[in-house]
């Protein structure tokens, strides 16, 4: 056995491209882009060595056919692009991305994944308060990235600060990823991590309910609108699975009472929009996402069949991106809509196979959640929600932000993708 076919290479090579994925603001805000390519390109590498090595272990049918054929077409998108040289670059990071995500999927099993992730959020939130006490009780002034200088310093664009030092404030703390949204999301999912590792008493008791605080902390502190409407679904689809676990042989019945209850739900949510927003603290105009949705659906209606070519974040210095959106002296590099997003890069074609996909990959994760290997009597443990979990998560999340389709997000999609396709996707049952 060699060095790659090692546990210990496995599970760093996983924590490395994960923490790479879900942290890379943090990595580009401290070691510049440059430093961050050289940690990215290292993962890519890992990734391919893994899946050479493993080859014989799987097969390119185990991967999910709407993935495949998404690459595909973001890479022909090329052909069609406004832009082809940046839909080059965007196809080879959007290929280079999933190559990691494929790695982790195949080479590590769920008990493993959920260990990895545990590791990775753990650091990112522990790092975070870390850096914000340091910002606020040495520095005691907001810094920006290391590679930003201010245009006009005496007027400086607060979207750019890496710490705005809040924390002694009470304010919305930023973290180590410089965005407080982008903070929230990441202590959503390790709410979701920690409480499964709590029910599989995968780690020590207090620590595992300490981390689960400080994760919940988080998400109150950083007040996220749509984090905080996220933890409320995840929790009603949690309770969902627990109930149609429990009533396996009255499962037609349960389904109509919880179709009932969710179309109960999306009614009230409708009906009384205004003040929920108020109570959330957004107006009508959801921070002013409406605005960015309005100019990217005029964009994409002038070639919504197939796109203006696929490019991931929006280059700034590329047509028509550049100025395209500018907030508080910043231009905007997404649609602040995963699903505008995809519209406006790759069509009408893009949605269908980016829902598909999805759709898919949340029904595979369904089942898995309710019945994990069907061999009664025995139960599914709690380590099978965790993709569902987790998915439905970053479904909320779609709606207010594109994450869902580059970096860290794009590779939970295609982990959940692979491993509830995949025969050794199996969840251990207790």
């Amino acid at each position: 056995m060699t060095w790659i076919d090692s546990r210990r290479f496995r599970l760093g090579f996983s924590a490395l491209a994960l923490f790479t994925g879900l942290a890379g603001d943090f990595l580009r805000d401290l070691l510049t882009w440059w430093g961050f390519g050289v940690i990215a390109v290292a993962v890519v590498v890992g990734a391919v060595l893994l899946l050479v090595r493993s080859r014989g272990s799987w097969h390119l049918v185990d991967l999910p056919i709407p993935l495949l054929v998404f690459l595909g077409v973001a890479t022909l998108s090329i052909a069609w692009s406004y832009y082809p040289l940046a839909s080059l670059l965007g196809a080879t990071v959007q290929w280079a991305t999933t190559a990691g995500a494929v790695a982790v999927a195949l080479t590590l099993d769920w008990r493993e994944l959920l260990r990895v992730l545990g590791w990775v959020l753990r650091a990112v939130l522990g790092l975070s308060y870390l850096f914000e006490l340091i910002v606020s009780a040495f520095i005691r002034h907001p810094i920006y990235p290391v590679w930003v200088t201010p245009d006009d310093p005496a007027h400086p664009a607060k979207l750019l600060y890496w710490s705005r030092n809040l924390l002694f404030d009470g304010g919305k703390i930023q973290g180590v990823v410089g965005n407080s949204s982008l903070l929230a999301m990441l202590a959503l999912i390790a709410a979701i991590v920690f409480a499964i590792q709590i029910a599989m008493r995968s780690v020590g008791r207090v620590a595992g309910w300490v981390w689960l605080v400080v994760a919940l902390a988080t998400i109150g502190i950083t007040r996220s609108a749509t984090v905080i409407v996220g933890l409320a679904v995840v929790a009603i689809v949690a309770a969902a699975v627990l109930i149609i676990r429990r009533v396996e042989r009255r499962r037609p019945l349960a389904y109509g009472v919880l179709a009932v209850v969710v179309a109960a739900i999306v009614a009230v949510g409708i009906v009384f929009r205004g003040p929920l927003l108020g109570a959330l603290g957004k107006s009508s105009t959801f921070t002013g996402r409406a605005d960015i949705w309005e100019k990217v659906i005029g964009l994409a209606e002038q070639r919504p069949a197939a796109g203006w070519g696929w490019i991931s974040y929006w280059a700034p210095w590329v047509a028509p991106y550049d100025h395209l959106v500018v907030k508080g002296g910043v231009q905007v590099m997404h649609a602040h809509n995963a699903w505008l997003d995809i519209w406006v890069q790759l069509g009408v074609i893009g949605l269908v196979i980016v829902g598909v996909l999805v759709l898919l990959t949340l029904i595979r994760s369904w089942l898995l959640a309710v019945d994990g290997i069907a061999v009664p009597p025995a139960r599914p443990t709690a380590l099978a929600m965790l993709p569902l979990l987790v998915l439905v998560a970053q479904l909320v999340q779609s709606v207010a932000e594109s994450r869902m389709l580059v970096e860290g997000g794009w590779m939970l999609l295609v982990i959940w993708a692979v491993k509830a396709k995949a025969p050794h996707s199996e969840v251990e049952r207790t």
